[in-house]
């Protein structure tokens, strides 16, 4: 099956939430696709910019994810996350990677927006889609530092100047939490629905407990991004094979499970994200 655009995942996803999970390693993506197909559900697989600083190089995982998301019964889309630097979504791009989000939540609000529409100009001549996220000025954690909250005028600017397809709005998540005991807005998220003619998205989902997602998603989220859920239990799966047998020492007898216990999550998501009535299938 081809690679699916990620307006068709997201109009096939509603009126549930659209699971976009990241990738750090071939195992994350072999188990999200898994997932996919096992659960009749599209899902977007991320490489984020620490990603690619990990590998050292993009290509390699991308056109991994790539082939992995092509050969799939599922519905799959390629996405880049948190991007800072041009270049690199440039790069990302020439692979054939048609999603990404420009993360200039750093920037002040005027330089946030210069950047980032400087950057869906480039995207939308080569019918890329454009992510972006608005956060505090001058804020070290962007929009996810603590008590940081989106305003939904000023968001409703950044996406009229930007012309951006899709927003990251600071609702009440954390990006890298272990436990899940964020408590979101879901009257902002309600707002920020009505106000905005793109799809919300919510970074920082893993901190988010079962409920809370849900009601992200019934009160307006569309896409729901999740990554150290993944990690912290794929950690425990290798902890546990490792503790309990020392001597191992072939990277498969622990990476399978870790594989296993991701794939396991997604799929338990895709459920908890798809709980409102199932839409009909893509074409």
């Amino acid at each position: 099956m081809t690679l699916t655009p990620v307006p068709d995942l997201i109009a096939a996803a509603r009126p549930g939430g659209l699971g976009a999970f990241n990738v750090i390693t071939l195992e994350h993506a072999e188990a999200i696709a898994a997932a996919a197909e096992s659960m009749n559900h599209a899902v977007v697989l991320q490489l984020s910019q620490n990603t690619v600083g990990y590998h050292d190089n993009l290509a390699p995982i991308a056109l991994a994810c790539l082939r992995i998301a092509a050969d799939s019964s599922a519905h799959i889309a390629v996405h880049l996350d948190h991007a800072t630097s041009f270049e690199l979504i440039r790069a990302a791009v020439d692979l054939g990677i048609r999603s990404v989000m420009y993360d200039g939540s750093t920037l002040d609000y005027a330089a946030n927006i210069a950047a980032t529409a400087e950057v869906t100009r480039w995207c939308h001549a080569r019918d890329v889609f454009v992510e972006a996220e608005l956060g505090e000025v001058g804020g070290k954690d962007g929009a996810h530092a603590p008590g940081v909250r989106t305003d939904p005028d000023e968001a409703a600017e950044f996406v009229t100047i930007t012309g951006v397809d899709a927003l990251a709005v600071a609702v009440g998540s954390s990006h890298a939490m272990h436990t899940r005991t964020a408590e979101l807005d879901n009257d902002l998220i309600s707002r920020l629905a009505t106000k905005l003619p793109v799809p919300l998205v919510l970074h920082g989902s893993s901190g988010v407990p079962d409920e809370g997602l849900r009601a992200a998603v019934q009160h307006g989220m569309t896409k729901i991004n999740i990554a150290t859920r993944l990690n912290v239990l794929a950690t425990n799966a290798i902890r546990a094979i490792l503790t309990g047998d020392p001597d191992i020492c072939d990277p498969r007898e622990y990476l399978t499970p870790a594989r296993t216990a991701i794939r396991t999550e997604v799929e338990r998501l895709l459920r908890l994200l798809a709980y409102q009535p199932a839409q009909p299938p893509l074409g």
